[in-house]
């Protein structure tokens, strides 16, 4: 059996760490590495002192990898940032009044490319589509950023796996969290898991402004933005601040998908943001028993929807139990390996070529 990098973790997760967790599911692991039975990794920890105290369970790790069949030796390194990392300030107030701007959309410092991931309705698998394509761009050597944008729905903590708070040191810049190669910010790192976002308008543009312009993104060669469903303030915020590459609109095939799908390439039309394509989600279900191929909501809708309007398909992603089981454990199905994974490698790469991403 060749070992892959979901060997490894899947084996690394059944090291249990003090205060609950195990590795993975702290997201403490880096830089993962089989070549002819030789595995390395890195436990990157927050601060010295940190490293010091899960010494003994560095070598927890390396016994638990070197248990697997094939593996001929392990090779970890532990690292630390530096300091520990401290809370956010409590001076770092999210969800203010937008300020002011001058000059018309900006750039968002350090930042090549924005794509914006819409669709017009919930329920179409645009949250999924957004972590796994940056996952997918991320494997493909990209230098990749993550913002979720939904600020009421905020899901990509949970499929991404990160659960951290994000620390600013000056009450001012904040600190993005990485995790499976892919710099992200979500609201949802700044609240309670089950806390409720219940802010106005001027609010919620406010908090977008914030997670845009005060992040550290760094130098990042295409940042993914996650939008909520629908065509509100979020979508008109970011289309008249900020300068994007252009939008991505994920619907499903049935009929009334595509009719919010309709409204989303519509507001994306009025305010002048190429659309770079669309995407067919949950086009076809296959069965893992027997391998009956079923077209649960439809099939070809979205493809037929795009030569209506001269716009790019980027292509289909089928329904698979095993992406949801994925982003619930927080580990997006393009960060493994199987058909689901090169389906997602597939629509990067069109990204990629088409010097989009």
């Amino acid at each position: 059996m060749t070992l892959t990098r979901d060997d490894i973790l899947r084996q690394l997760s059944g090291v249990a760490l003090p205060g609950g967790g195990d590795f993975v599911s702290r997201d403490l692991i880096r830089a993962v590495t089989v070549e002819d039975g030789i595995v390395r990794f890195v436990i990157e920890v927050n601060s010295p002192d940190e490293a010091r105290f899960l010494a003994p369970y560095q070598a927890a790790a390396e016994a638990a990898v070197r248990a697997l069949s094939g593996v001929v030796s392990v090779q970890v390194v532990m690292t630390a940032h530096g300091p520990a990392a401290k809370s956010a300030a409590p001076s770092l107030k999210i969800g203010q009044h937008p300020t002011p701007q001058q000059g018309g959309p900006q750039k968002v410092s350090g930042v090549d490319r924005i794509i914006v991931v819409a669709s017009g309705k919930g329920g179409v698998g645009k949250s999924t589509v957004s972590s796994n394509l940056a996952v997918a761009l991320a494997r493909q050597g990209r230098k990749v950023g993550l913002l979720d944008a939904d600020i009421y729905g905020p899901s990509q903590p949970r499929m991404m796996g990160v659960s951290r708070r994000p620390a600013s040191p000056d009450g001012k810049t904040i600190e993005p969290i990485v995790a499976h190669g892919v710099t992200m910010m979500s609201i949802g790192l700044m609240l309670k898991e089950d806390e409720a976002v219940i802010w106005r308008g001027p609010m919620i543009m406010g908090a977008l402004q914030q997670l845009l312009m005060q992040v550290a993104w760094g130098k990042l060669d295409v940042l993914i933005v996650d939008l909520p469903p629908g065509t509100g303030d979020i979508q008109l915020t970011l289309c008249q601040r900020i300068q994007l590459t252009g939008a991505i609109v994920v619907s499903t095939p049935q009929d009334v998908a595509l009719l919010d799908a309709r409204k989303a390439l519509d507001m994306f039309q009025k305010l002048k943001t190429p659309v770079l394509g669309l995407v067919e989600n949950m086009s076809i279900y296959i069965c893992p028993n027997c391998g009956h191929e079923a077209h649960i909501f439809g099939h070809g809708g979205v493809a037929e929807e795009a030569r209506k309007l001269d716009l790019p398909f980027l292509g289909e992603l089928p329904l698979s139990l095993d992406v949801r089981l994925a982003g619930d454990a927080g580990i997006p199905i393009s960060a493994g390996e199987g058909s689901m994974a090169e389906a997602y490698a597939r629509l990067a790469h069109r990204l990629v070529a088409g010097g989009m991403a």
